[in-house]
């Protein structure tokens, strides 16, 4: 029988009600997660970790490179076939694209939480492990990178995005959809992966900002990240990459001043482009060196950048490649 490594780390898959705060905090560990669910000794064996029981937006980027080598090391292990990984909700799909960018392994990771606590009726914690388990001893999950499993529905981490606050079906991947689901236990993948991309790199550069474009922003907020040192700087901008013209003078003092700037879009479908010429548009950012995210969303954006300024030695034009070269970003895994 193939053995499975689940390595809990919070959320509100370990949390309980408390009746004097009348909400939910962390409470279980790992084990009385795995008592909930039944059954599973007749598929896998489990070995269980503790890393963490921390809340999600407790999680750093420094947090989850931690959480990465951690996993790594499991994942040398002739005797683990795949790893699970329990996570809050509000950072899980940051923590799972920075795994998937820097683990390399055929073995399956998947990544899961759950949306109601213990407390709840109808609490999700245990059904989305046992599926997640499922998966990380599927032969087919091989090769497939860092996955998401919660509600029965199987999303790879460079495609998947938390859509909803509350509902249980809240992970979603907006441009590519599902890549399976886990139905009476069996694995079922529609498709392959479609983006594949590994950063193998032990360090992570955290000084990076990330800037929601609205109407009539100027460029305060960039000139603060740049008094403040930072190496790069994500933009969500308008529509196909477009920001209000107060901006552009604070982006060009941000590209003179050597941080890298990425435009992403704040709409959650569609990639960014050089289409529009009018100050502020694509084609004139493009021209003033800002890097183009294509299709991602800020938050992972920001990850990769992260990731990329350290990977490359800081290095503009590498993370340029990195971050625009369609082929290097978008074939079948």
């Amino acid at each position: 029988m193939k053995k499975v490594a689940v390595v809990f780390n919070g959320g509100t898959i370990s949390m309980k009600v408390d009746p004097r705060l009348e909400a939910a905090v962390p409470s279980l560990k790992g084990e009385e997660i795995m008592n909930m669910v039944t059954g599973i000794e007749d598929y896998a064996k489990i070995e269980s970790h503790e890393f963490s029981n921390d809340p999600s937006p407790y999680i750093t980027p420094n947090d989850m490179m931690e959480l990465s080598r951690y996993i790594k090391n499991i994942l040398k292990r002739e005797d683990i076939c795949g790893v699970v990984v329990t996570h809050g909700t509000d950072s899980l799909e940051e923590t799972a694209y920075l795994l998937d960018l820097t683990i390399k392994s055929d073995k399956p990771v998947i990544i899961t939480g759950a949306m109601r606590s213990s407390s709840e009726l109808g609490y999700d914690g245990p059904a989305n492990l046992a599926a997640s388990i499922c998966t990380a001893i599927s032969e087919e999950a091989r090769g497939k990178g860092v996955l998401v499993c919660l509600n029965g529905e199987l999303n790879c981490a460079s495609e998947v995005t938390k859509s909803n606050s509350t509902s249980l079906g809240t992970f979603k991947s907006p441009i590519f959809g599902p890549i399976g689901i886990v139905d009476s236990n069996q694995v079922i993948f529609y498709r392959n992966k479609v983006i594949n991309q590994l950063l193998e790199t032990e360090n992570i550069e955290t000084n990076v900002g990330l800037i929601k474009c609205a109407s009539g922003m100027d460029s305060d907020i960039i000139d603060f990240y740049i008094n403040k040192g930072s190496k790069g700087i994500v933009i969500e901008a308008m529509g196909r990459g477009n920001i209000p013209p107060t901006m552009v003078e604070g982006v060009k003092r941000a590209i003179d001043s050597k941080i890298a700037v990425v435009i992403v879009s704040r709409c959650y479908e569609g990639r960014v482009l050089d289409t529009y010429g009018y100050k502020g548009g694509g084609k004139g950012l493009r021209n003033m060196g800002v890097i183009f995210g294509y299709f991602m969303p800020g938050q992972k954006a920001r990850i990769k950048l992260m990731l990329a300024l350290k990977k490359t030695n800081y290095d503009i034009e590498k993370i340029r490649e990195i971050f625009e070269n369609d082929t290097y970003n978008y074939v079948t895994r």
